[in-house]
C-alpha cells in the first residue's frame, strides 16, 4: 500500500512533465517545417490602421478594385509602370475605410436612402450625374434620363461592363457625402472675429518708413567661432518639432557603370562596315535602309540648313554612302538618295539690329543714323562679328550676330526679301527697316532650294553580354570584400569607385538620389538590411549598385547625433550672431557710424514701405522677426541688434502710418475666412491620419 500510495503522488508531477514535453514537441515539429502559423504570425499584413491590421488578401482584393476601375476609365489592362500609383490609391482607400469613414459615426454623421435618391434625381444632384445627364443643346439636367438610365441598369446583365460601372459609382455616393457632411461640420464652425479680420486689415496696410544696419552672418568666418557641443544640443531642443520623422533608412552606395568597351564599340563599326557595300547596291535605299536601322528616320528630306552638321557640302552626291562614323553613342551610315530642287528656299545670314528708343521719327532717324555709321566702318574693314558683339541689341548679338539657316516664312517679310534677293555672299549695301529695328545683314549663304533625300542605317553602341558580366564581377567583388562601415569607403576608394549617400529614405519611396527608380533597394533597406550590411548586387538600368546602411530611424524625432551635422550650419550663425551683436553693442553713433565701425561688411540700408505682412526687408530677406521688431518702435527710436535668418540688424524707426479705423473689415474677414477652408479639408484628414497610427509595411511585398 505504501507503495501504491507513493505512486500515486508521484504521478501527477511525471504526468504533467509528460505532457509538457509532448507539447514541446510539437510546437518545435511544427516551427522547423517550415510551415508554421507561429513563425508566420503578422507576416501576411501589409500594415496596421487605427487598430486594425490589414492582410495581405484585404489589400490585394482592394487592388484588384482599383485595377477594375482603371480598366473602366482606360480601356486598358494598367502596366508595370501604372501599379505602383493603383497599390497607392488602394492604400489611401483602406486608410478612408479604417481611419476616416469611423469617425463619421464617431459624430452621428449618416446619408440616409432619401439623400441618396436627392443625389441622383433631387435638388442636390451629384456633379457627376448632372454633368452626365445635362443636355449639350440646351444646358438643361434632365432627371427623366436619370431614371430611365437606372431602370436599363437593371437589366444588364451583373458583369458587363455599364452595370459595374454604375454599382462602384453608387458604392462611393454615400461616403462621398459623408465626407463632405464631417468636413463642413469642422470647417464651418471655423469663425473670424472682428478683431482678427481688423488685425489682418492692419498687417496689410499699416506702413513703416525704416533705417537699418544690417551684417551679414558671412561676415565672421566659420573658423573665427567655436560651436560647443551644448549649442548643438540647445539648437535641437529648441526645434525638435523640424526632426520628427517617419520610420526612415540611411545608406551608401557605390555604382559600377554598364559602359560599352572598345571591343563593342569595333564589333558595331565591323557590322556596319560590310553594310556600305549593301548599301551602294541596293534597289530601294528606303527599305533597306528601314530593314536594317536602329534609328526612327531611315528616310527623310533635308536642305542646307537642317543638314547634320557631321555631313560636309562636297559629300553632297547622289549615290554617295558617308560612313561609318560616330554619332554621339550611335554609328551611322548614311546614303544620299535623291538630290532636287524644292520649292522651299533656304538662306544663312548673319546682321546687327539696332533698335529705336521710341516710333517718333526723331528717334527712327538717329537708329538709322547709328546704323548707317557701323555699316560704313564694315565696309571699310572692321570686323562684322565684333561689331555685332558691341552694338546689336538682340539675342543673336554674343554669336556675332549668326542667325543660322532659315527658311520661306521664318524671318519677318523685309527681311526674308533683302535677304533672298542677294545673289552672292557679303554684307547688303544699306540697312534694312522691319518692325523691329534697322538691320545691318551680311548673307553668308545666298538662298538655296537645293534639296537632299538622305538614307540612314543606324546601330547603337551597346554592352555586349561579356562588357555587362564583367562589370557585375566587379560590383560582386566589391560586395564580398567588404566588411562594415569603415571598410566600405576604403575599399571604394581603393577600387576607384566613389561612394554616394542617400539619407533619410522612407519605406514608401520607390526613387533614390541619383539611381532614379531603385524600388529593389529600398525594399531590401526596410526587409533584410540593418546597419553596417552590405548587400548583395543590385541591377538598376545600366548601373551595378553595392549598398550598406548606415543608419535606421524609428517614427518619431531624429536623435541629435543623427542630425548634428545638419543643424550645424544654423548654429554657426547662432554663434557668429551673438559674436556680431557683442560688436554692435560697443558701437556709438549714428547708425552710418555704427556701421563704419564694424567694418566692410556692415551696411547701412532704407525702406519707406514696410509691412508686416511681407515678413522680408531689402536686402536683409526674410526676416519676420526683423519686421515684427520694426512695428514695434516708436518713430526716433532704435532696436537692439536682432539676429535673424540671414544676419544681425539695428532698425531704427523713422516713421510709421497706422491706417485709419475702417467701418467694415467684411474683405479681410472674407480672406481669412477663405484660406481657413482652403487650409481644413487636407489637414482635417492629414490630423486623422496622423492620430491613427499607420503603419504601412507594403515594402514586405512590392
Amino acid at each position: 500500500m505504501a507503495f501504491i500510495g507513493t505512486l500515486r503522488s508521484k504521478m501527477g508531477t511525471w504526468v504533467v512533465i509528460f505532457v509538457f514535453v509532448a507539447i514541446a514537441a510539437f510546437i518545435l515539429g511544427d516551427i522547423f517545417s517550415g510551415k508554421s502559423n507561429i513563425m508566420n504570425w503578422g507576416r501576411n499584413n501589409v500594415g496596421e490602421i487605427a487598430g486594425t491590421e490589414i492582410s495581405y488578401e484585404t489589400y490585394q482584393n482592394v487592388v484588384r478594385e482599383r485595377e477594375a476601375n482603371w480598366y473602366l476609365n482606360t480601356g486598358r489592362e494598367p502596366g508595370e509602370r501604372d501599379m505602383p500609383g493603383i497599390r497607392q490609391q488602394a492604400w489611401d482607400l483602406l486608410i478612408a475605410r479604417n481611419a476616416i469613414e469611423p469617425q463619421y459615426a464617431k459624430v452621428g454623421i449618416e446619408v440616409t436612402e432619401d439623400e441618396e435618391w436627392d443625389m441622383l434625381q433631387g435638388k442636390n444632384v451629384d456633379p457627376g450625374i448632372r454633368q452626365a445627364f445635362t443636355d449639350p443643346q440646351t444646358g438643361q439636367f434632365n432627371a427623366n434620363k436619370v431614371v430611365e438610365y437606372m431602370q436599363q441598369i437593371k437589366t444588364m446583365a451583373p458583369t458587363s461592363e455599364p452595370r459595374i460601372r454604375w454599382e462602384i459609382f453608387q458604392r462611393d455616393l454615400r461616403p462621398g457625402r459623408q465626407r463632405i457632411k464631417y468636413e463642413n461640420l469642422l470647417i464651418k464652425s471655423a469663425y473670424i472675429t472682428k478683431a482678427e479680420a481688423e488685425r489682418e486689415y492692419h498687417l496689410q496696410t499699416d506702413v513703416a518708413e525704416v533705417k537699418y544696419v544690417y551684417v551679414p552672418f558671412y561676415a565672421v568666418s566659420d573658423s573665427a567661432v567655436k560651436v560647443t557641443d551644448s549649442d548643438l544640443e540647445a539648437y535641437y531642443n529648441k526645434n525638435k518639432e523640424k526632426y520628427k520623422t517617419e520610420e526612415v533608412r540611411s545608406m551608401k552606395y557605390v555604382s559600377v557603370e554598364v559602359i560599352p568597351s572598345a571591343a563593342d564599340s569595333a564589333a558595331v563599326t565591323e557590322d556596319l562596315a560590310r553594310a556600305v557595300e549593301e548599301f551602294k547596291n541596293a534597289e530601294t535605299d528606303s527599305i533597306y535602309a528601314s530593314n536594317n536601322t536602329e534609328g526612327t528616320t531611315p528616310y527623310s528630306k533635308y536642305n542646307l540648313g537642317s543638314l547634320p552638321t557631321f555631313i560636309q557640302k562636297d559629300q553632297l552626291q547622289q549615290g554617295n554612302v558617308i560612313g561609318p562614323f560616330l554619332d554621339n553613342q550611335t554609328y551611322k551610315v548614311i546614303k544620299v538618295s535623291r538630290i532636287f530642287k524644292d520649292t522651299v528656299y533656304s538662306a544663312r545670314a548673319r546682321h546687327i539690329l539696332i533698335k529705336w528708343d521710341d516710333t517718333s521719327d526723331a528717334a527712327k532717324a538717329a537708329a538709322k543714323e547709328k546704323a548707317r555709321n557701323i555699316l560704313k566702318d564694315i565696309k571699310g574693314g572692321a570686323d562684322f562679328g565684333q561689331k555685332a558683339r558691341e552694338f546689336g541689341t538682340d539675342g543673336t548679338a554674343q554669336r556675332g550676330g549668326d542667325l543660322g539657316w532659315f527658311s520661306t516664312g521664318q524671318m519677318v517679310k523685309p527681311f526674308q526679301d533683302a535677304v533672298f534677293a542677294a545673289t552672292k555672299p557679303g554684307v547688303l549695301n544699306d540697312v534694312v527697316e522691319t518692325d523691329f529695328g534697322y538691320h545691318i545683314i551680311d548673307v553668308t549663304n545666298p538662298k538655296t532650294n537645293d534639296a537632299y533625300v538622305l538614307a540612314t542605317v543606324e546601330r547603337e553602341i551597346v554592352p555586349s553580354d561579356a562588357t555587362m558580366n564583367e562589370a557585375f564581377r566587379k560590383a560582386e567583388s566589391f560586395a564580398s570584400e567588404v566588411n562594415g562601415l569603415d571598410d566600405f569607403d576604403k575599399k571604394a576608394q581603393a577600387a576607384g569607385l566613389t561612394v554616394l549617400e542617400a539619407k533619410n529614405i522612407t519605406a514608401g519611396e520607390r526613387r533614390v538620389s541619383t539611381l532614379g527608380e531603385a524600388r529593389q533597394i529600398v525594399q531590401w533597406l526596410f526587409r533584410d538590411a540593418s546597419v553596417g550590411t552590405v548587400s548583395q548586387v543590385f541591377e538598376v538600368e545600366d548601373q551595378n549598385v553595392v549598398a550598406i546602411m548606415t543608419s535606421e530611424t524609428s517614427k518619431g524625432y531624429r536623435p541629435l547625433s543623427v542630425v548634428k551635422e545638419e543643424i550645424r550650419p544654423a548654429v554657426t550663425n547662432e554663434v557668429k550672431g551673438r559674436t556680431i551683436i557683442e560688436k554692435l553693442n560697443a558701437q556709438k553713433g549714428t547708425l552710418e557710424e555704427v556701421a563704419a565701425a564694424f567694418g566692410n561688411d556692415a551696411g547701412v540700408y532704407s525702406s519707406s514701405d514696410l509691412k508686416l505682412s511681407s515678413n522680408s526687408m531689402p536686402t536683409v530677406g526674410f526676416d519676420p522677426v526683423a519686421v515684427g521688431t520694426a512695428f514695434s518702435l516708436e518713430p526716433g527710436k532704435r532696436s537692439k541688434p536682432i539676429a535673424g535668418e540671414n544676419g544681425v540688424v539695428v532698425i531704427e524707426l523713422q516713421n510709421k502710418t497706422v491706417a485709419p479705423a475702417a467701418g467694415d473689415y467684411a474683405v479681410y474677414k472674407t480672406q481669412l475666412e477663405q484660406g481657413s477652408q482652403n487650409r481644413a479639408g487636407y489637414s482635417i484628414a492629414e490630423a486623422i491620419k496622423e492620430k491613427s497610427d499607420i503603419t504601412d509595411k507594403r515594402y514586405k511585398f512590392f
